[in-house]
């Protein structure tokens, strides 16, 4: 494209104090009839391009000219340099390319700017991933993006969590990357659906376009998704009375939990334990954690809770007293 091609031309020329027309057209493989006329179009555009005549001539930019790569300032440099989600990059097949990208951005900035985005490279590094990474296999996921890039119906046989495989023909409208995980968001019949990647079994494309829903946006799609799906999280209560020197590690326990309210020991309580509001998503959560504090929570409420934590005492009993 010819856009890709005048900002090579103006990068090579911030990097060389001058270079030939024949140079150039090797360079970019093109004929010198074609850099004369970028040349033309660069001058056109405002970059300050001269051409020196003579044996040891050639195209330049004015002396002290440098485009500050389209106008990048010092925050937006850093912010590409901050982090790249590897694995994710990774399993696209786009983690080399990413890397030469960058290694040809650093080269095209300024000094300073380079200077900046080297250091910030070196002292901020994010980690997006949990310290429980899956290890969900995605074969299929090249070939979903292949089809979304082509915007072509695909065939997808799914393997649902209960274990049942079903066919689809779907209108695949993008790929989500959430966490460690990949989702693919698609139509069915006009009804937006969303799949996990990793239980995807087959995908055939066809020949046919796919139909992307009037004024349809991603990204905000995934964002009201989410929202709804955490709302529609089973709620399950719960009392506790906690032994103070448990609650830090009660706040950071399990993935299924969260903390509500904490209230201070009553002056009647010479203890000093705390009442402790908790949700859970189900039952059988709240009863692995809390099992595992022994001595250091009482369940209050509810009742079925505390009659399936006494039952868990009993059986453990059990077991080491045979």
């Amino acid at each position: 494209m010819r856009a890709d091609r005048l900002l090579s031309i103006l990068l090579l020329l911030q990097t060389h104090p001058r270079l030939s027309a024949h140079e150039l057209a090797r360079r970019m493989e093109v004929s010198a009839r074609t850099i004369l006329r970028d040349m033309e179009a660069l001058g056109a555009a405002g970059v300050p391009v001269v051409a020196d005549r003579g044996a040891r001539g050639g195209w330049r930019l004015l002396e002290g000219y440098r485009t500050n790569l389209t106008g990048l300032n010092a925050a937006e440099i850093q912010a590409l340099f901050v982090a790249r989600p590897s694995r994710m990059l990774a399993d696209l097949g786009l983690e080399r390319a990413a890397d030469a990208a960058l290694i040809k951005l650093l080269a095209a900035l300024p000094t300073l700017s380079r200077q900046g985005a080297e250091y910030t490279r070196q002292r901020l590094h994010i980690d997006g991933a949990g310290w429980r990474q899956t290890t969900d296999a995605v074969p299929y996921l090249l070939p979903l993006q292949e089809a979304i890039w082509q915007e072509r119906r695909v065939w997808l046989t799914y393997q649902r969590a209960d274990g049942v495989c079903v066919e689809r023909l779907i209108d695949p409208l993008g790929l989500v990357a959430k966490g460690s995980l990949w989702y693919l968001v698609a139509a069915v019949d006009g009804e937006l659906r969303t799949y996990r990647v990793s239980r995807v079994q087959s995908v055939v494309l066809t020949d046919d376009l796919c139909v992307r829903p009037p004024n349809f946006d991603l990204a905000a799609f995934w964002e009201q998704s989410a929202a709804e799906f955490k709302a529609n999280l089973p709620r399950y209560p719960v009392l506790l009375r906690v032994a103070p020197q448990a609650l830090d590690r009660l706040r950071y326990a399990g993935n299924y939990s969260h903390v509500e309210r904490v209230e201070e020991a009553t002056p009647d309580d010479p203890t000093g334990w705390l009442r402790v509001q908790m949700r859970f998503e189900e039952a059988h959560n709240a009863s692995e954690l809390l099992v595992g504090f022994g001595g250091q929570v009482e369940v209050i409420d509810p009742p079925e809770l505390r009659a399936m934590i006494i039952q868990a005492a009993h059986e453990a009993l059990a077991l080491y007293t045979a």
